[in-house]
């Protein structure tokens, strides 16, 4: 049988609920890494006595190394397989995610953060195509969604870690050391578990190494209990190097801009908000208790943000859900600009407007995250995912940056407007990059649902070609 065959009548079982754990809370761990700084600048530029211009690299670093370790370990996912990655990247997250709690200088702290940037970067590409590879048809986008809903987790966990130090613990040169320290422990535990979950049996069969990938489905039926004997797989070898030039051949052309795009944007308008927030809380006059407590109220609303987007993705398709949360997100993060402009709001309705925000923009995510790995077949899978998502990465970098230099944050060397009305563009500007994310996907993308995950290149045709089915 073909591997697609014995993927759907493996089905889902308990193989898939283990691997939906340990990949969900290694995605945890991350989610702390990258929004825990959020929570620490004000501390760590404290306790150093740090300018404007030194501080406001601390935010890029983490995505400066997020950019080199999705496209690195992308490729190298691609090349030596899944689980070498699926274990270093967290390992190297967690390892230099308590280095960084240890810096002695704050240039000590700028390397480790990059360093560990790189292996949250690595986590993505890897995880995801190791556990789509992993999911018959019917069931892929809704699982893929609930991995992403694990970011969720981790933005809970690191607010409600930030709410119990920073207002108990005033000293600057301990609460935030105690804080990333925190959150660095939980992906030590989760490097050793991982250690025990197979190689993806795709990679292993286009890389002629059909014994084994049948070793590993069988290994799999084994523990969801399925009754199934695969006496052959039919060979898919594969045909072609996986360089990221390799994405931009005829066939995938429009569905890697269209991806890069949606990245570009959902990240740019994520990020550049989501990084300021306690900021922008702080300067609309919430208490210092308040910002914290917000903070928990808007990750407990990116919950059922992902559940709604897990059930309307397979009833409403990858493509119409991803580009109705990415409208809704442009929509209600430009209500959010405008009553943060205003002179004298209600506290309620910054946080309504907010929540609303991230519940459609936590869910436009997790579509992401389930529709990038269908566009690409298993040989560039990794790579697609790992170049897409590199594009957030250089967003990033790029968004915190420019909202800090708009809204003129307090410890910047000036801003181009005042407070109010730099805050205002800000937020416009990061409005219309979700549009942009929405319009790429309605103009250009293609409908995966229901489509089996195509292996090689050859199985995936430019737009207009006919099938493979019509051509023979």
């Amino acid at each position: 049988m073909t591997i697609e065959e014995a993927v759907e009548r493996i089905g889902v079982g308990r193989f898939q609920h283990k691997l939906l754990v340990i990949c969900g809370l290694g995605w945890a761990a991350d989610a702390m890494e990258v929004i825990i700084i959020a929570f620490v600048l004000p501390a760590i530029i404290d306790h150093w006595g740090l300018t404007g211009a030194q501080a406001s690299w601390l935010t890029p670093a983490i995505f400066i190394g997020m950019a080199i370790g999705a496209t690195g370990w992308g490729w190298i996912s691609d090349r030596v397989g899944r689980k070498l990655g699926f274990q270093a990247t967290i390992a190297i997250d967690s390892i230099f995610g308590l280095l960084s709690a240890l810096s002695p200088t704050f240039g000590v702290l700028l390397v480790t953060r990059i360093i560990t940037g790189i292996g949250v970067g690595g986590t993505l590409p890897v995880d995801y195509s190791i556990f789509a590879e992993y999911l018959p048809k019917k069931q892929r986008g809704r699982w893929l969604v609930l991995l992403e809903g694990f970011w969720a987790v981790g933005h809970l966990v690191v607010a409600l870690l930030a709410w119990a130090i920073f207002p108990n613990i005033t000293d600057s040169a301990l609460n935030w050391r105690l804080l990333l320290a925190i959150s660095a422990l939980p992906g030590l535990v989760i490097v050793l578990v991982r250690r025990f979950i197979p190689e993806s049996p795709r990679y292993l069969l286009i890389n002629g190494q059909e014994e084994e990938a049948r070793a590993v489905l069988m290994q799999v039926a084994e523990e969801n209990g399925v009754d199934i004997t695969i006496d052959r797989l039919v060979p898919q070898p594969r045909t072609e190097k996986v360089p990221v030039r390799a994405l931009w051949k005829p066939a995938f052309a429009r569905r890697t801009a269209v991806a890069w795009v949606a990245w570009f944007g959902i990240a740019f308008g994520y990020y550049g908000t989501l990084i300021w927030l306690p900021r922008i809380f702080g300067q609309l006059g919430f208490e210092t208790l308040a910002v914290y407590q917000t903070q928990v109220i808007i990750a407990l609303v990116q919950i059922p943000g992902y559940i709604s987007a897990a059930l309307l993705i397979e009833r409403w398709g990858r493509k119409r859900t991803l580009g109705v949360y990415l409208a809704a997100s442009a929509l209600f993060t430009y209500v959010f600009a405008i009553l943060a402009g205003l002179a004298a709001v209600p506290a309620a309705l910054v946080v309504g407007a907010t929540s609303l925000m991230t519940f459609f923009t936590l869910g436009a995510w997790g579509v992401l995250y389930a529709y990038t790995p269908e566009l690409y077949p298993t040989e560039v899978r990794a790579t697609g995912m790992g170049a897409a998502s590199a594009m957030a990465r250089f967003a990033g970098i790029i968004a915190p940056l420019l909202g800090g230099q708009l809204f003129g944050a307090a410890w910047l060397s000036g801003s181009l407007f005042g407070t109010s009305t730099g805050l205002f563009v800000a937020l416009t500007i990061f409005a219309v990059m979700f549009g942009v994310g929405a319009l790429a996907v309605v103009l250009g993308g293609p409908e995966t649902r229901g489509m089996a995950l195509a292996e090689t290149v050859d199985d995936v045709q430019p737009p207009g070609s006919p099938s493979p089915e019509a051509a023979r």
